[in-house]
């Protein structure tokens, strides 16, 4: 059995010329590919960590793309690219550049203004990065580096610890983060702070 592109537990569904990016053969299974997907996106994470980077770099149009080429590169033609197709979720199309912008300038500013305490930046920059959907595929995963990165990099403390668990397929911690989500989406980030935080407490 070949590989279903239409079984996304997780993911955001693709268009047909965004199935035709993949760069892993299709007769391989889900599994595979998931297993291959997710060496790239170690490797990425490696990449981010041992780099030192410029506040005004990680707050960039630049960097937001680079870090999603270098976590699907190897799976996506499309890595790094944003979205030419409008999904269930996210702005329109037309608008990702745009939205993108005004976050990275607001993030500067609850920095420079001290508005927000550091999880709490990091945390918010990444509910509203998913928000805007700015990729095809891979805005969850992308969205927590991020704020990992801003947080480990720009603020010196540990990154996140996310529950430890698997977010990307269902279960209990995927049932707890998405609560946690939509209680963001509501204007209560509380949940999701504490969850982003929840594996480090626990262990």
């Amino acid at each position: 059995m070949g590989l279903d592109l239409d079984y996304l537990s997780g993911k955001t569904p693709l268009d047909e010329d965004e199935k035709d990016g993949l760069l892993f053969p299709t007769k391989s299974t889900r599994q595979e590919l998931d297993e291959f997907e997710q060496q790239n996106i170690e490797q990425a994470m490696l990449w981010s960590m041992k780099r030192n980077f410029r506040q005004e770099y990680v707050f960039s149009e630049k960097f937001i793309r680079e870090l999603h080429r270098r976590m699907y590169g190897r799976t996506w033609s499309w890595a790094g690219e944003f979205r030419k197709s409008n999904k269930n979720i996210g702005v329109d199309k037309r608008e990702i550049g745009v939205e993108l912008r005004k976050l990275c300038d607001d993030a500067l500013f609850w920095i420079s203004g001290s508005i927000y305490v550091p999880d709490d930046i990091a945390v918010r920059f990444k509910h509203r990065l998913v928000s805007i959907h700015c990729f095809p595929n891979g805005n969850g995963r992308h969205s927590r580096l991020m704020a990992d990165i801003i947080i480990n990099k720009i603020f010196r403390q540990p990154v996140f610890d996310w529950g430890r668990g698997d977010l990307t397929h269902d279960g209990d911690i995927r049932g707890i983060y998405l609560k946690a989500i939509r209680a963001a989406d509501a204007g209560n980030y509380d949940l999701l702070t504490s969850f982003a935080r929840s594996g480090m407490r626990d262990g």
